[in-house]
């Protein structure tokens, strides 16, 4: 399920949308020479003050720009969970070709590029992105640093699909609200 089932933000036929990065749960983000894992993870309020004004949407932190925030084809939401990321990638010949890698499930993790603040915990190992300065991009990965993120493409008839589906759940809950009110 995708992480806003029924509303696009978006009206593409090449829409997707995922989780950039999650807060307060540490992934492994290397290993030491000696076999010791260190740790990352963002901080709830990280983004309070970052600058979102010009992000782009690349794959692997390289090369082309699929979507930007300033032409309107990337968007960036924090909610509870992360960085909600949701883009049109239907504008160029390039960004429908990761538009089809995302919907067959090529590519379905993503990542964060950005200058921040960031504290490290010896007695945990972990490091905490306390606060972001600047967001450079959000990129389509195939391998994740941080596995909790998610990156789904959604078709007009899958939207179409979920909003029937959250209708008929919607028009069920009335009912039996109806009969136990009676």
């Amino acid at each position: 399920m995708s992480p806003n089932s029924t509303n696009k933000r978006i009206d593409s036929e090449h829409y997707v949308e995922g989780y950039a990065t999650t807060f307060e749960e540490p992934y492994e983000l290397m290993k030491l020479s000696d076999g010791t894992p260190i740790y990352e993870k963002v901080a709830r309020s990280a983004f309070a003050e970052a600058d979102l004004s010009d992000v782009i949407l690349r794959y692997d932190h390289k090369g082309p720009v699929y979507a930007r925030t300033t032409n309107g084809t990337l968007g960036l939401e924090v909610t509870d969970k992360g960085l909600l990321v949701y883009a049109d990638l239907g504008k160029t010949t390039r960004s429908k070709e990761l538009y089809e890698d995302i919907a067959v499930g090529n590519v379905n993790k993503m990542s964060i590029q950005c200058t921040g603040i960031r504290r490290f915990d010896e007695a945990t190992n972990t490091f905490t992105i306390e606060k972001v300065l600047k967001m450079y991009d959000v990129s389509a990965v195939g391998i994740p640093a941080n596995d909790d993120t998610s990156l789904l493409a959604r078709s007009i008839e899958q939207s179409k699909k979920e909003a029937e589906q959250d209708a008929k759940k919607k028009r069920l809950a009335l009912l039996l609200r109806l009969e136990t009110e009676e």
